[in-house]
């Protein structure tokens, strides 16, 4: 904290000492399928010690999100221009915490305009604003970048791997990283997988891609294609939103300049996703239609194999990951669910040394 105020973790909740002057944590794009789940957990789990808020862009609060969670905040923001921060600055108060989830982050509406990328994904909005508040300990900023900043030619990628992205998505999100370390001293990049998990506290619109997959095996009427040839390391939600409490528990004193794999411990392509469902969902196998990416014009170039060597995240945070089977028993909350005795994935069995300087950027 600013002054120099621990925090830490009781019962599984944010504390403070007491008569502690609350303080702000802000979600940016928090409108978003990850957002609101980071803003319900905050808003839950930091109990009264926090003003949690919140950005959103174009789609204002529902009256059912405020009714569920009717102590947090929302502002509406231009992360391009940064219009509306100033505004969260004079009714909340300089925030703590800022975790930025506001990205274009569709690759192929990145490839129809780089400029919008660019502009919505590298937050140099938020960055001066956090540096203009001229606070003795820069708030920490955790910042929501991509496996697609991996070129796709190998497997377990390292963070200190070259970073050689093949899309303007890939691209952008390592231009966003190269801003904050270069403009920022507080920071953490997380570089995630594919985010998958239960809906939210409010619903969103778009399509997930686990219940996609469910969707399309259960009505078996083959409208899914399942790539065989692209790897990735999905992670379940709520794992990514115990990892932004973990780095604002353990490390929000300042001086942290981290860069971590944000992946789950099974390398899988979309085939073996599918298939996974199909195992503990009870569907047949035989509606898995694989195909290959040569087969495929998504209108994008997308790299290969962005698989990632999560050992440093596991030793830095001491969390525990979710393997996808359970993820998937876990999102539909069915109990009948059964676990196969053996998933044929490729999993990470790496170690990394628990006594990881935080200050390393890599």
């Amino acid at each position: 904290m600013e002054n120099g105020t621990k925090v830490g973790l009781q019962n599984g909740k944010i504390a403070l000492p007491n008569g502690t002057k609350k303080e702000v944590i802000l979600v940016t794009g928090g409108s978003g399928y990850l957002g609101l789940h980071l803003i319900e957990a905050l808003a839950k789990g930091f109990s009264s010690q926090y003003d949690v808020a919140y950005t959103y862009q174009s789609h204002p609060p529902s009256p059912e999100l405020h009714q569920k969670l009717p102590n947090v905040h929302s502002f509406q923001v231009d992360l391009r221009t940064g219009r509306g921060l100033d505004i969260i600055s004079s009714t909340l108060g300089h925030p703590r915490v800022v975790v930025n989830c506001g990205a274009l982050s569709v690759p192929r509406m990145c490839e129809q305009d780089p400029e919008a990328a660019m502009a919505i994904n590298i937050p140099r909005s938020v960055v001066e604003w956090l540096l203009s508040q001229d606070m003795s300990i820069p708030p920490l900023l955790i910042h929501l970048s991509s496996d697609q900043v991996y070129e796709g030619d190998k497997s377990f990628y390292k963070e200190e791997d070259e970073t050689k992205p093949v899309n303007v998505y890939g691209k952008s999100k390592v231009a966003s990283e190269n801003y904050v370390k270069s403009n920022y001293s507080n920071y953490a990049i997380l570089r995630s997988s594919i985010i998958y998990g239960p809906q939210p506290v409010v619903p969103v619109p778009k399509s997930l891609p686990l219940q996609w997959i469910d969707r399309v095996l259960s009505t078996g009427d083959g409208e899914g294609e399942f790539l065989v040839n692209e790897f990735r390391c999905p992670i379940f939600v709520t794992d990514v939103v115990r990892v932004v409490e973990l780095l604002i528990a353990k490390h929000a004193d300042g001086g942290m300049k981290l860069v971590l794999n944000l992946g789950g411990p099974d390398r899988l392509s979309r085939s073996d996703m599918a298939d996974i469902v199909a195992q503990v969902r009870g569907y047949k196998m035989e509606l898995v239609n694989r195909v290959s990416t040569l087969s495929m014009d998504r209108g994008v170039v997308s790299p290969v194999d962005t698989s990632m060597d999560v050992t440093k995240l596991v030793a830095v945070l001491g969390i525990t990951l979710t393997d996808f089977a359970t993820g998937i028993a876990l999102t539909f909350n069915d109990k009948t669910s059964v676990l196969p005795k053996k998933i044929e994935t490729t999993q990470l069995t790496t170690t990394y040394n628990n006594n990881t300087n935080i200050t390393n950027s890599n």
